[in-house]
């Protein structure tokens, strides 16, 4: 039995991260991920649901959406399955951030900035998604500058963070990462006497301290999570097989082919030794006239 919930499933996530009185744990995580880019003293949570400039707009719900002391904007996404146009899914939510900063009349679009990190607990086929960690911001193409801090999307491919060992995690950022991948298997929390918020994380994340309703909602989560894996794995073995199988029949195809030309090379040769003319063994064995002119010249 597990002792600690998982951070990978919804509940569990919003429960670290995006609740008023666990705010520590978020606060450590982004300051750790934006090491001497950011120091965020404190968050103040927004509304997670994000609706339309119109009525027939379509909304948008972000797992933990928060705003700095400083004003800034702070999404934070955990995205369990793969999708086609995920990296786009990401572009999208911190634009849709950065459009209800508006302000209806005279405004001078004055705008904060905007940060968007993504947790995936999945290897990406994107060909810009090739590490671990990529950040996304703006720059100029030829001088490779960056021209706007506005917009900032990091993503996170939990599978691909080679650290395995907690000697191996060097920075508060780096156990941050080891404990979401790990913690439904940790037996004790590691790095508590280091970073007294991995105590404030194991009391909150004690399986045994879940109120029935609490429990409720996690193991529904679980079961979720479940299912998109098994689904996920099903794929990829019905898909393996209808490769197999469609290799099998192509190289049944070719083999018959193979056969088949061999067969009629055979009947051209036998054709012309009796003295058929090329044109009549072109006919009768469905070769080209050439290829019959080259036999006969051999």
């Amino acid at each position: 039995m597990a002792r600690f919930i998982d951070p990978r499933v919804d509940w569990a996530f919003k429960r670290i991260f995006g609740s008023e009185d666990t705010k520590e744990c978020l606060i450590t995580f982004l300051n750790g991920l934006f090491e001497d880019e950011l120091v965020i003293k404190d968050v103040t949570f927004a509304k997670t649901e994000k609706l339309g400039l119109r009525p027939d707009d379509r909304g948008v719900v972000f797992d933990v959406y928060c705003i700095t002391n400083e004003g800034k904007h702070v999404i934070v996404e955990m995205q369990k399955k793969e999708q086609e146009y995920f990296a786009d899914r990401a572009l999208y939510y911190t634009a849709r951030a950065i459009v209800q900063q508006g302000i209806r009349g005279i405004w001078d679009y004055h705008l904060a900035p905007v940060y968007t990190v993504c947790f995936m607990d999945f290897v990406s086929q994107s060909p810009i998604l090739k590490e671990f960690r990529t950040d996304l911001v703006l720059t100029d193409l030829q001088t490779r500058q960056r021209v706007s801090d506005r917009m900032r999307i990091v993503y996170l491919q939990l599978p691909l963070f080679d650290k395995h060992t907690e000697a191996e995690c060097m920075d508060i950022f780096d156990c941050w990462i080891y404990i979401v991948k790990n913690m439904n298997m940790f037996e004790q929390m590691p790095f508590s006497e280091k970073y007294p918020v991995f105590r404030k994380l194991a009391e909150i994340g004690d399986l045994r301290k879940l109120s029935r309703e609490e429990l409720e909602l996690y193991d529904e989560d679980i079961k979720n999570m479940r299912d998109i894996y098994a689904t996920r794995k099903f794929d990829e073995k019905r898909g393996m097989e209808k490769g197999m199988a469609k290799g099998m029949k192509i190289g049944m195809a070719k083999g018959m082919a193979k056969g088949m030309a061999k067969e009629k090379i055979a009947t051209a040769h036998r054709l012309l030794s009796m003295g058929l003319s090329d044109e009549q063994v072109s006919t009768v064995t469905e070769l080209p006239l050439e290829d019959i002119q080259k036999m006969r010249k051999k």
